[in-house]
């Protein structure tokens, strides 16, 4: 972004020999069109240089660039979008184009912004700013190889950029490649080491390696820095680098069973400004943890070699030489890998419904289904047949499980629905009154999904439920309610995980296509639940290729009156039975 910039700011240069005598309208150009001025007194400055009405075509397209250049320091995306649509309307380029993709980047627009900078770099020269630019895009829709790409042109064209180190690093590890993640993130570290980002790019990868000690170190050290001097990089959005320091600490804490510190670290997370979908999701997923957390037992008391809390909230973590008095090396790494590895599961069926229409098979189905996920080794929390509190109980000890957990697999087959573009799961003691607080009675499946959203987990999400929503005619009956889709069942989500950009992925499997019945069948399992049951367990089959075997089933014994649909961002194979 900075060459581009510094194109515009030549053009900048240019503009005050225009008509203007007072001394104070002098200063207004140099406050508009420099980078390093405040936000407020640059956006202040550009609106009265607009307001003068001197200036047209590309001189009045360089005012509104740079006042988008103060909206964006502000987190203020849609302003930026509109000022720099502006600048392009009057006079399109490179530079303008730039900052709305990475606008519409930050608001998780990701097409859109790949067209931008696509357009950017229509205009030439070739650019690597604008390349990496194009590469965090890639990057935020899950299209990795093609996000390598980019970054290698980046880092080809130059100039030498510790964030295209970075997010090339970031990228590969998404592929699997801890390795060469590590030494792309290590030569950003080397070109810049008072980044923080790097530190905490760093701490996932040793996460994912199971390596909870250097995690913590690494995102302490990335806390320190943001802490010490805020990143000035307009295009970096307020407050997110703390946001995903803090996060990424909470979630080694919890991993490591330091509850103290790790609800401490999510209180953090969530008092930073979230202005882009990144922060927004990680401070989902703060919210989420941190009330898991809230209702635990306390941990015992510490011993005298436990590090005070540091002033602000943040804590210190453990010293090396503390922990080695504790646990040997070897087993403590040993134990801590084993403990991120696990597989868990959560596996509800609700059947017996008081107040709408019950249904025969789902408890068989749970059932069933627990017992193929036990059976290949899978940790399951159970319930079926449960009202809301008990809902409740039984998905926040799932989730309270899944924080040491690389594989979290949620299977549900009951009723559900979709309210104002959000999921939901449905207790067997719903109640449809008119007046009623329809969604408080009923579990949010993107509460669920923000629990989960981890850089270093992969979930798949099983859902046997009718899309079409059956309990359409009862919900219409409670009254009207602007926004809500009563004749919507469950609905693919938005996002299928941002927090930390996608982590090693997320696949959700629908029992049938959308609007459609997901049918009970003839036996005791659902076809799609039985299908599932014998297909899961299968040594070697990747779950896709095993979904692709349950659908074809399914459509067969049911003679295609219904066909399992899926959604996935699932960066490679995943494999639930061994091989």
């Amino acid at each position: 972004m900075r060459r581009t910039i510094l194109l515009l700011a030549l053009l900048a240069a240019a503009l005050w020999p225009a008509p203007s005598t007072a001394q104070p309208r002098n200063q207004l150009g140099p406050l508009c069109t420099t980078d390093t001025t405040p936000a407020d007194q640059q956006i202040d400055a550009c609106n009265k240089i607009i307001a003068l009405k001197v200036f047209s075509g590309e001189k009045l397209a360089t005012i509104y660039f740079w006042r988008s250049v103060g909206w964006n320091k502000k987190g203020n995306y849609n302003q930026v979008i509109a000022d720099a649509s502006e600048a392009i309307r009057l006079h399109a380029s490179t530079a303008a184009y730039n900052l709305r993709g990475s606008a519409y980047y930050d608001k998780g627009e990701y097409d859109i912004a790949i067209a931008d900078f696509n357009d950017a770099l229509r205009m030439g020269p070739p650019s690597g700013i604008i390349f990496h630019n194009r590469g965090n895009a890639w990057r935020g829709k899950g299209e990795y190889a093609k996000a390598i790409a980019d970054y290698d042109q980046s880092i080809k064209l130059g100039p030498p950029s510790a964030f295209s180190w970075q997010n090339r690093g970031i990228s590969k590890q998404a592929l699997g490649d801890l390795d060469g993640a590590i030494s792309d993130i290590n030569e950003a570290i080397r070109l810049d080491p008072t980044l923080p980002q790097p530190l905490s790019s760093r701490a996932v990868i040793w996460r994912a390696k199971g390596d909870l000690d250097r995690a913590i170190v690494d995102s302490t050290e990335a806390i320190r820095l943001a802490t010490a001097k805020a990143p000035v990089n307009i295009m970096t959005p307020p407050g997110s680098v703390l946001i995903s320091a803090y996060i990424h600490r909470a979630l080694a804490y919890e991993a490591k069973g330091d509850l103290d510190r790790a609800r401490q670290d999510y209180a953090a997370t969530l008092e930073g400004k979230a202005s882009d979908a990144g922060s927004k999701a990680n401070q989902a997923t703060a919210k989420v943890r941190l009330s898991l957390l809230s209702e635990t037992v306390s941990p015992a008391p510490r011993t005298a070699t436990a590090p005070p809390p540091r002033p602000g909230g943040a804590v210190a973590p453990a010293s090396p030489a503390d922990a080695a008095r504790r646990t040997p090396p070897a087993a403590m790494e040993q134990r801590q890998r084993a403990e991120t590895g696990r597989r868990v599961a959560l596996v509800i069926g609700n059947g017996a419904y008081a107040h709408v229409r019950p249904l025969p098979n789902p408890t068989n189905d749970a059932r069933a289904m627990a017992k193929s996920l036990r059976d290949i080794g899978f940790v399951v929390t159970e319930g079926t047949d449960l009202d809301r509190m008990a809902m409740q109980a039984t998905i926040r000890d799932f989730l309270r499980e899944a924080a040491r957990a690389q594989v979290a697999v949620v299977y549900y087959a009951g009723h559900g629905v979709q309210i104002d573009g959000r999921n939901y799961l449905v207790p067997i003691d719903i109640q449809l009154r008119p007046g009623s607080g329809v969604t408080e009675t009923m579990m949010d499946l993107d509460t669920i999904m923000a629990g989960l959203d981890d850089q270093v987990r992969t979930n798949i999400l099983i859902l046997d439920a009718c899309r079409n929503n059956p309990m359409a005619p009862k919900l219409a009956s409670t009254g009207p309610a602007r926004d809500i889709e009563v004749g919507s069942g469950l609905a693919a989500p938005a996002s299928l995980g941002a927090g930390a950009t996608h982590g090693a992925g997320t696949l959700i499997a629908f029992a049938t296509a959308p609007g459609q019945v997901a049918l009970d069948g003839e036996g005791a399992n659902s076809p799609f639940s039985a299908a599932l049951s014998r297909h899961i367990g299968t040594p070697g089959l990747e779950v896709q290729q095993m979904l692709t075997r349950v659908r074809a089933e399914v459509f067969a014994a049911t003679k295609g009156k219904q066909v399992p649909w899926s959604n996935s961002s699932l960066l490679g194979e995943v494999y639930l039975a061994e091989r």
